[in-house]
């Protein structure tokens, strides 16, 4: 199949060329899936995915158009090219719109062990979410309800193809299980949720353990309370740590750099972080979310230190986004891959546990809400839920409280980073403690 991808994707270009197209690029792909919920032991969904598609963009000089088709038979192809030439002869120009330079482009393709299907039927997917329910139901008599567990698989292959000559593709697989269930009953409903995910469906937890994890969430929120208003210490649990990494990330975009859109503006080479902390995106992990030895443009990806003792060393560019900064690609169209915050404090020995007790008396974080977070200014204001801990050991649950701060104060004010790590998608952070922010309650 690959070798047939290879030559529809020469096709498209070709026919692309006969039209006057002076560049363009084409990507054929394919996927397949599976898709089970069951909630109180009963199947609720089962849906079954297959699709194929082919995308072109042309370019007549600096105007670019796109198409694609979900047909591959060579006429539907042609139309398809057609289509994106006759756009294109009515898009504006735009200088900084064309290919990646041929010396950006990827020449080296290592097997980066992406690819491992799933070989489960409707029926045996069934049965793990069953199982994965069940775990959590039977976990205590206090987990009332159900929201359902869940299991899917996908896996495909594409291949990217340009006019300068580049051609490569591989194909890729992910695997996940989830459950979502609440505890107690009538106003004093709490509600939580696990899953695992991952590219290699051996490598994913047992169902028992992430219905038992689930169920233990859930439960550990009951009887929350309100926290009077004030400024405390703020420790993010580990899952909710990456979600500023993925503000970091968002901040250092070309998008929103070249649109003068975020905090971190014209900060390269400036300290932006404490001085402890240090970033790396990492595109040739094997097995990982996030590798790729080439970019949504074939760009070449390298392994990059963004972040060096707080300093900002790095941008996230794309070919388009470097051109409008007056810089080169950073072989990041499409975004980070394998990210990772880390500290030189963190030692082996700084568990969950040993954070809470660095913390001694502030809110442990285990939820938010909302979407408050305004990247041109970077402040942050999240509805939370959490705990309130006192020397170390938690209290009590914490419900209706708001967070807030700036994200440039923030990252400067992050204390120490656990040796908890947890990895969600392509991102990697262990707990983190931010020494204060203002938290909004009675």
């Amino acid at each position: 199949m690959k070798k047939n991808f290879e030559a529809l994707v020469q096709f498209a270009l070709d026919e692309a060329k006969k039209l006057g197209a002076s560049q363009s690029v084409a990507e054929v792909s394919e996927s397949s899936g599976l898709s089970v919920t069951a909630r109180k032991g009963k199947v609720e969904t089962v849906e079954k995915t297959n699709d194929c598609s082919l995308g072109i963009t042309v370019y007549k000089g600096k105007a670019r158009a796109s198409a694609s088709t979900s047909s591959l038979d060579k006429d539907a192809i042609k139309t398809t090219v057609k289509a994106a030439w006759d756009i294109a002869q009515y898009t504006a120009e735009d200088e900084f719109a064309g290919l990646p330079d041929k010396e950006d482009l990827a020449t080296k393709f290592p097997d980066l062990k992406l690819y491992k299907p799933w070989d489960i039927s409707s029926q045996e997917a069934i049965d793990l979410a069953i199982e994965v329910e069940d775990a959590a139901l039977s976990y205590s008599s206090d987990i009332t309800n159900s929201d359902g567990g869940s299991i899917n698989t996908s896996s495909g292959r594409f291949v990217l193809a340009n006019s300068h000559g580049f051609m490569a593709g591989y194909p890729y697989s992910n695997h996940g299980m989830s459950v979502v269930v609440i505890a107690g009953k009538g106003q004093k409903m709490q509600r939580d949720y696990w899953y695992t995910s991952d590219r290699y469906p051996e490598r994913l937890a047992k169902p028992k353990a992430v219905g038992e994890y689930a169920a233990q969430r859930a439960l550990a929120r009951l009887g929350a309370s309100r926290l009077p208003t004030g400024k405390y210490p703020v420790l993010f649990e580990a899952p909710l740590a990456i979600g500023l990494l993925g503000a970091f990330t968002q901040a250092i975009s070309g998008g929103a750099l070249y649109r003068k859109s975020s905090f971190l503006c014209d900060s390269l080479d400036t300290q932006v972080m404490a001085e402890h902390l240090n970033i790396i995106d990492d595109p040739f992990i094997k097995g990982a979310m996030g590798s790729s030895a080439f970019d949504e443009e074939g760009v070449r990806t390298q392994k990059r230190q963004l972040l060096e003792n707080g300093i900002l060393r790095g941008y996230l560019l794309s070919t388009y986004t470097a051109r409008k900064l007056g810089m080169r690609t950073t072989g990041n169209a499409g975004g980070s891959h394998n990210l990772s915050i880390t500290s030189s404090l963190t030692k082996k020995q700084d568990s969950f546990e040993q954070m809470l007790r660095k913390m001694g008396t502030g809110l442990l974080v285990t939820d938010l809400m909302g979407q408050g977070v305004n990247y041109v200014t970077g402040d942050y204001s999240r509805g939370a839920f959490g705990y309130w801990v006192e020397n170390g050991i938690i209290q009590y649950p914490v419900q209706e409280i708001t967070i807030a701060g700036n994200l440039k104060d923030m990252f400067r004010q992050i204390v120490a980073i656990g040796s908890d790590t947890y990895t969600r998608g392509s991102k990697t952070s262990g707990s983190i403690l931010i020494e204060q922010m203002s938290v909004a309650g009675i």
